[in-house]
């Protein structure tokens, strides 16, 4: 697997010998996979300081939910919800914090704070401003592939190849940030998992996970908690089961398992403990014979 080195600020990650893991903190009342639980400052930071004891590389908050039909949140009540946060974190923690919004003014403030990576579910195109935060930071920037909005990504969505589609839409992308002074060096490509695909284009995507590596940019997957690991694994007659059964928690470890196997660079979960786990072995499988 191809290996990358980024390097910024007090900040640099090693990603290709072994998967990095980004932890979870979701500062929203409404999100799929744990409902508003660390909603509250307090129980926020609490939470990103354990994920932080169980051994996360990367913490990950975000202030408005992206799940399936969501409404958008104001810049001002996103940045109520994610500056104490960042703050609080920042002062415990070397990890790099990562700020998962589309609003440039929540990037540059949550970098200010002490973030120093941006998730852009939009791939920067929500906010026009939001690649010129980018390039003047100098930060490292994670792009997705997504249809539409969150709003309407659930409709009905279509790929006649969806593997290829994805591909061309991330190299257009990246392309149109680099024209925008962002470092290629800097940018990290998501295939978007769960952000309008069938259950069926998740699979498609897992399955042939390596044909992202043509992009020539490190490559993070966020299955955690998914639909469709929940479609596969619900009884018969069930609709839906609750994202923090263990048997969900099982079946994201598979989607961990196949994600690093076929190369990927970061995984982004819920549980960094078992994840680790999960990598400890699988990583050992995939670097057999290499020396590392």
């Amino acid at each position: 697997m191809k290996r990358y080195s980024l390097s910024w600020g007090r900040h640099r990650l090693e990603l290709g010998a072994h998967t990095l893991v980004m932890g979870i903190v979701n500062v929203t009342p409404d999100s799929f996979s744990d409902g508003g639980r660390f909603l509250g400052r307090d129980a926020a930071i609490a939470h990103g300081c354990r994920l932080l004891d169980e051994g996360a590389d990367i913490l990950d908050i975000g202030g408005e939910s992206t799940r399936p039909f969501s409404d958008p949140v104001s810049e001002s009540e996103e940045l109520r919800r994610v500056l104490p946060v960042i703050e609080a974190l920042a002062r415990r923690t070397a990890v790099p914090i990562s700020i998962d919004t589309t609003k440039a003014e929540v990037a540059r403030q949550a970098l200010e704070a002490g973030a120093g990576i941006i998730n852009d579910v939009s791939s920067l195109r929500t906010d026009p401003a939001m690649a010129g935060v980018v390039a003047h930071y100098g930060v490292p920037v994670i792009l997705m592939h997504m249809l539409g909005s969150p709003k309407t990504m659930q409709v009905d969505p279509h790929y006649d190849d969806v593997v290829a589609e994805v591909c061309d839409f991330l190299r257009q992308a990246v392309d149109r940030a680099v024209q925008a002074g962002i470092a290629r060096s800097t940018i990290i490509v998501d295939p978007g998992i769960g952000f309008g695909k069938s259950f069926d284009h998740n699979l498609q995507l897992l399955k042939r996970l390596d044909g992202l590596h043509e992009l020539g940019c490190p490559v993070l997957v966020g299955s955690s908690r998914k639909a469709f690991i929940r479609h596969l694994l619900k009884p018969a007659g069930e609709s839906d089961i609750p994202t923090d059964l263990p048997l969900v928690a099982t079946g994201t470890q598979a989607t961990v398992a196949a994600s690093a196997l076929q190369g990927a660079h970061i995984v982004r979960v819920h549980e960094v403990a078992d994840t680790r786990t999960t990598l400890k072995v699988i990583d050992a499988i995939r670097n057999a014979g290499t020396g590392n």
